[in-house]
């Protein structure tokens, strides 16, 4: 029958392998091209985006000296007519005029009567450095409503020449060679702090401020280069230079996809030929999970509760492919047997169990009954003697030995209770855990909460003992390994089960897989616990993690519970 696992091994080993091989071929060749096609856009943009700069950078340079040039000439206030009259040629450059001012900052000649830029822009001629010219900052034309930039600059007598220009100008004639009417391009221009000077292709996210645009803060801080960006789905290769004479920054925005030629784009649906063999792969590894890791997966977790000491669980069939269906047959007949050696065995448990709370009686009782009764007459002797003692150092001394005997008698009533809890056989489950809580937080000197939830109700002897060893051991592990600063001792009663739980926040531990495992670790507290659960019927779950605290609950199931899970 070992052909059933045949088809399994050749897809596993043969064809799924290939497939991914050829996957990993097609795939990889288009991611690689897309990579190559995508830098090489970035680079053309980059360059493009560079070389547009360095136009818009040589005009503004052009206008610089040539306002330059026009106040170095003016020597007399009666010539400022004349010396524009020679500027004309420097009309074109200057869109918004250019104007000449005495060195009080009276306007002596314009380009034209009414020039389209507020007067009131310009800045008195004493603000200007007579060394460098310099560039206002944009502003709106009140007339046009477009934005301009003027250029001035300080002669050797005072007088100022003042040039206006329409940064859109300066853009569109640097770009003009780089767009096309069909291109899916954007770019725009931006001054020093980010507003938006000129705007060309369809950038509808435009905003006032575009400080943080992608490409912006680089340009501003004089960088060049390309960045990539998603947007609606779609990847753009941004690319950005800075313009130093203003610190203007130029971005272009482009999606790198639609610039490839459209033959090298329909490469891209190559690899859609491997279409039906991954399909082929995908059906073969879903009847691979189906048929083989799915029921793995569930056999894996009970046999992990078949380890815990749950023998039911095993015998649910989990179906899968033959061998797998053989190797729950195996482990069923295994677990029958370990069911009957445990059997065996929780009855050696139980007698030694019961041999041992028989000794630990016999000793409470010894101690109750012999040992403290005779330090109850030390005590009394020690009392009398200090009515009777001649100086105060034997006074000091019999009360130290008096105060030590008084101790002595309290440990041993203590050890007592732990040997034989009386509050257990008279009282209850309930008290004799309330106690335990009380008296381990005073010794641990934390808090232990004890609740009880539901309507309380007697046991049987061995139940209750059980249970109330399970509690003892659960805060024993909580004094000398938990660590914690708190702790809960819960009991539970309900119509179905009775819970009890133990929680700390203490520095938790990595759960065994298994009790077997138990003693490698050194939790022999933990197993003692688990061994009590088994002789009475119940079940012990820990979760616990470190630095996540721990939580032991013992869930014992009611008579009818019991009585319906089994019908």
């Amino acid at each position: 029958m070992r052909w059933r696992g045949l088809p399994l091994q050749l897809f596993v080993f043969t064809v799924l392998p290939l497939t991914v091989l050829l996957l990993v071929i097609a795939f990889g060749s288009l991611f690689l091209h897309q990579r190559a096609m995508r830098l090489l856009v970035g680079e053309r943009d980059e360059r493009a985006t560079r070389a547009a700069a360095s136009a818009i950078s040589e005009q503004l340079n052009h206008r610089s000296a040539a306002i330059r040039s026009l106040a170095l000439r003016i020597a007399d206030t009666q010539e400022a007519d004349h010396i524009l009259a020679d500027a004309a040629f420097l009309l074109p450059d200057f869109g918004g005029g250019i104007a000449l001012f005495d060195a009080d900052g009276r306007l002596q000649a314009t380009s034209n009567e009414a020039p389209t830029w507020e007067l009131t822009a310009v800045p008195h001629p004493d603000t200007i450095s007579s060394e460098t010219t310099q560039f206002s900052g944009p502003f709106t034309d009140s007339v046009t409503g477009q934005e301009m930039i003027l250029t001035m600059a300080r002669g050797p007598t005072g007088a100022m020449a003042v040039g206006a220009f329409y940064p859109t100008e300066l853009a569109q004639e640097a770009l003009e060679d780089i767009f096309s009417s069909g291109d899916q391009a954007a770019a725009f221009l931006t001054d020093g702090n980010g507003r938006l000077l000129f705007q060309l292709g369809d950038l509808h996210e435009m905003g006032a401020d575009l400080s943080r645009y992608a490409g912006v803060t680089e340009a501003l801080r004089g960088e060049s280069g390309t960045t990539y960006v998603k947007d609606a789905g779609e990847e753009f290769v941004i690319a950005f230079s800075s313009i130093p004479p203003l610190n203007w920054a130029l971005v272009l925005k482009e999606p790198w996809r639609a610039v490839t030629d459209p033959l090298l784009r329909a490469t891209e649906l190559a690899p859609l030929v491997l279409a039906p063999v991954l399909i082929i792969a995908l059906i073969g590894l879903g009847f691979g999970i189906r048929q083989i890791v799915a029921p793995l997966q569930s056999l894996e977790r009970k046999a992990t509760d078949l380890a815990w000491g749950n023998f039911e669980a095993i015998e649910e069939p989990v179906g899968g492919i033959n061998e797998i269906q053989r190797l729950q047959n195996e482990l069923i007949h295994m677990a029958h047997k370990v069911k009957l050696a445990q059997q065996s065995l929780r009855g050696y448990l139980g007698a030694v169990t019961t041999g041992q709370e028989e000794e630990r009686r016999r000793l409470a009782r010894d101690l109750h009954d012999d040992t403290i009764q005779s330090l109850i007459a030390l005590n009394q002797r020690l009392q009398l003697a200090q009515l009777t003692a001649s100086d105060e150092q034997s006074a000091a001394q019999l009360t130290e030995m008096q105060q030590m005997t008084a101790q002595t008698i309290a440990d041993l009533r203590r050890l007592t209770r732990d040997l034989r809890p009386i509050y257990l056989e008279d009282l209850g489950l309930v008290t004799a855990l309330n106690m335990l809580a009380s008296d381990t937080s005073q010794a641990l000197n934390i808090p232990i909460d004890f609740q009880v939830t539901g309507t309380e109700k007697r046991l049987l002897p061995d139940v209750e003992l059980a249970l109330y060893r399970m509690a003892q051991e659960g805060l024993s592990n909580v004094v000398r390994h938990a660590q914690a600063n708190c702790a809960q001792l819960h009991l539970t009663f309900d119509d179905k089960a009775i819970t009890l739980t133990v929680q700390d926040d203490g520095r938790g531990f990595t759960v065994p897989e298994s009790p077997a495992e138990m003693t490698n670790n050194g939790h022999y507290g933990l197993l003692g616990i688990q061994e009590r659960a088994e002789l009475i019927g119940a079940r012990m779950a820990i979760l616990s993690a470190p630095g996540k605290g721990t939580n032991l609950t013992i869930t014992l199931l009611t008579p009818e519970s019991e009585a319906q899970m089994g019908s």
